[in-house]
């Protein structure tokens, strides 16, 4: 799987820079990708469909409320508001061959004007509440499913901080993709010659997402890591490591064809390395 841009959010220590740089700073990279989206040779993903496709290519869910410590629980609740503006955006949105998705693009700007409340936001390794918190879980949610299938993944950004312990983790550490409106996007690519189809919902306990397809794969895909270590770094804390890689597996044989290397992530591990299993888990 060729993965063409992978960032990280982790590097050197922030700097504290003025207001006007700052204001600038987010114009200049405003600017740059709407005329990125707009005047591009890419042909961007827009239709929104019935669900048509008959095919389950992949599908995944995760839980939409989650108890986390020093948390009030209304962001969660607010989060799952946010997540439904959202869904209204991307479900049944059509990918055709040669197509590129891409995350904001399609949702817009997350504001109160549009609707979106206070949720959970992670900023540098903190959890605090913003405008359009929790719509990470849905870029994490696509990311995932996207990884089994043949989609091809052309921007993902890493999170750059590991800020929950692994209690009820199902999935490899880094195996998510970050977001922040509009130049921290998901972007995925159809290489193949058929269509695809994204479907998402919102049941009572659960976000669920499906890559739909008018034809069943031949391949199935598992997702796992290598490599993994904890290593202390200079300023005192613990920097968390791994590779992710993915098994291509014939569905007739079962036997597997291929190893593929997907990214490799870094992150500032933002609580102790050894804290027991009790501590609270994140999206």
């Amino acid at each position: 799987m060729t993965l063409r841009r992978n960032f990280s959010l982790f590097g050197p220590p922030l700097r504290t820079r003025s207001r006007l740089r700052i204001w600038a700073g987010t114009i200049f990279f405003y600017c740059r990708k709407y005329l990125y989206w707009y005047f591009s040779r890419h042909r961007f993903a827009r239709s929104l469909l019935e669900p048509r496709q008959a095919q389950v290519i992949a599908e995944h869910r995760t839980p939409l409320l989650r108890k986390l410590n020093n948390v009030e629980m209304q962001l969660q609740y607010n989060k799952v508001h946010n997540l439904g503006l959202a869904i209204r955006k991307l479900n049944g949105l059509a990918l055709n061959p040669g197509e590129i998705f891409s995350y904001w693009r399609l949702i817009g700007r997350p504001t109160s004007r549009a609707g979106y409340r206070e949720g959970v936001v992670l900023e540098r390794g903190q959890v605090i509440a913003g405008i359009g918190g929790g719509l990470c879980q849905l870029s994490n949610l696509i990311y995932w499913l996207t990884l089994h299938t043949p989609l091809i993944v052309t921007e993902r950004w890493r999170h750059g901080y590991d800020v929950f312990p692994d209690a009820g983790r199902t999935q490899p550490f880094g195996s998510g993709a970050t977001c922040s409106y509009p130049n921290i996007d998901l972007q995925i690519k159809n290489p193949t010659a058929q269509p695809f189809q994204l479907s998402l919902e919102l049941t009572a306990t659960h976000l669920v997402g499906r890559w739909l397809s008018s034809e069943p794969s031949p391949v199935r895909y598992e997702v796992f890591e290598r490599d993994h270590r904890i290593e202390g770094n200079w300023a005192g804390g613990d920097t968390r490591h791994n590779r992710i890689f993915r098994r291509v597996i014939d569905c007739k044989t079962g036997l597997a064809l291929r190893e593929e290397f997907v990214t490799q992530n870094q992150a500032l591990m933002m609580y102790e390395p050894l804290l027991p299993p009790s501590g609270a888990a994140g999206d």
